[in-house]
């Protein structure tokens, strides 16, 4: 009688990633596009069989919190945005906060942070910009946007300087990156933070350099509509092991430790450290030198991110031949619309293609975008138009605005945008261009 020979557990895996691939060709396949019937979304995840052989490996490691699959994406993810350290979170809005938090830090002495300090930023973009200033009892300084780049106006940062400024916080606005010599240059005449809000610009440009690597710190989201995703997850970049060390800290609990999860005395002096009020010798894996949060990722978000790392270039490379696409084929409409315009010097990886429509047109914002989600194109506003008029924001306890902020309430009321992610492929855009060339019929017809 024959003894049945016992598989090995690589043996089990190669199997489970050979149905994984089948499962995937069956069930998950993309579906061929039909015009008028399939949606053309603005934003979502693209991803094959290797994400999913990934999540299994994750799973059959049974190591269900921040683990091997985390250490290699922060290693590969901060060698391809250029800097010497990554520090994986779950989302980016909670980067953001580790981010603006870790500059509050007592550590980084008079350069820190305190309670009523001033931050410059916009109120054109996504609320968990703003939000870690507000949470942090400091006080944002809002300077109007350009159009049709919807950065930041430049010309106004000098007037929001004040004797408390300590920092910069603003966003590379779909991806467009903001004027970052001018930004840049003010910085470094008062001597300010500066955090890239780079969300939605992984992969842009500015003088042929990786936005992320000016300010000391920077931050990213692998929500399913960026640019590589976990499903949820994101990442706070810095130069400085310093900075990257704080950060994990206000993500790890506030802890002083920083030993990885599963191991210990890493310090090599783990019952030798005497810090605060606590006795001598306390253990140094329960001492906290941050009022902190825990905001790490699982591994098994960090397992997909680290197959989409391998799909980014080309990931990127799409989203610049979709919006040059489309950009080319609403030209003819600029009566109707202000198309968008990359910052100067810049090379963006766009998140999305906005759209202003003009005041003079015989049509509205609000008409066109029910004409296209009619026609299943989805569309999205340029996030909370201005912050300052949403509900959340109309009590924030102090704040300063530079002038009127008239073109941040023009994106509020004329703009939106529409996708061009690397799922949008060539009948979707055609589909697009066709339905936008019917626009200035349809508002005719309502004109009449």
């Amino acid at each position: 009688m024959t003894m049945m020979t016992r598989k090995t557990g690589a043996q089990i895996r190669e199997e489970m990633h050979a149905l994984v691939k089948e499962y995937y060709h069956v069930v998950l396949a993309p579906q061929a596009f039909v015009p008028g019937e399939s949606t053309v979304p603005v934003s979502g995840k693209v991803l094959d069989w290797t994400e999913l052989e990934h999540l299994v490996d994750a799973t059959l490691d049974a190591w269900l919190t921040t683990g091997r699959f985390a250490a290699q994406f922060e290693r590969e993810f901060a060698a391809f945005m250029g800097v010497r350290c990554a520090s994986l979170v779950n989302s980016g809005s909670s980067a953001n906060l580790a981010a603006l938090s870790c500059l509050t830090s007592a550590s980084l002495g008079e350069r820190r942070l305190r309670a009523g300090d001033e931050v410059i930023t916009v109120a054109a973009g996504f609320p968990t910009t703003v939000n870690p200033i507000v949470q942090n009892r400091l006080i944002p300084v809002f300077v109007d946007v350009n159009i049709p780049t919807y950065n930041a106006d430049t010309t106004q940062l000098a007037e929001a300087i004040s004797e408390r400024t300590k920092a910069i916080v603003l966003a590379h606005t779909l991806g467009n990156p903001f004027d970052l010599d001018a930004v840049m240059d003010l910085a470094a005449r008062h001597n300010l933070w500066v955090i890239e809000d780079c969300c939605d610009a992984v992969g842009s440009l500015y003088k042929g350099r990786g936005v992320g690597t000016f300010g000391q710190l920077a931050t990213t989201s692998f929500y399913p509509a960026h640019h590589i995703t976990m499903g949820e997850g994101g990442c706070v970049l810095a130069q400085s092991p310093a900075l990257k060390k704080i950060v994990d800290s206000f993500r790890d609990w506030g802890r002083d430790c920083w030993c990885d999860p599963g191991k210990a005395n890493t310090c090599g002096r783990r019952f030798d450290w005497q810090l605060g009020d606590l006795p001598a010798g306390y253990d140094h894996k329960y001492i906290y030198s941050h009022i902190g949060y825990n905001l790490k990722a699982t591994d098994f978000q960090a397992a997909v991110g680290v197959a989409q790392l391998k799909k980014l270039p080309g990931f990127i490379a799409a989203r610049r031949a979709n919006f040059a696409k489309l950009h080319a084929a609403l030209r003819d409409l600029e009566d109707i619309f202000i198309l968008p315009r990359a910052t100067d010097h810049s090379d963006p990886s766009w998140f999305g293609f906005p759209l202003a429509v003009r005041k003079d047109a015989l049509t509205t914002r609000n008409q066109i975008v029910r004409f296209l989600e009619s026609r299943k194109i989805a569309t999205r506003l340029l996030f909370g138009g201005n912050l300052l008029r949403q509900p959340a924001y109309r009590d924030i306890p102090r704040r300063r605005v530079i002038g009127d902020l008239q073109n941040t309430d023009f994106v509020m009321n004329n703009v939106f945008w529409i996708g061009l992610y690397p799922g949008i492929t060539q009948p979707m855009i055609d589909y697009m261009v066709d339905m936008f060339h019917q626009i200035p019929r349809a508002a005719a017809v309502h004109a009449k």
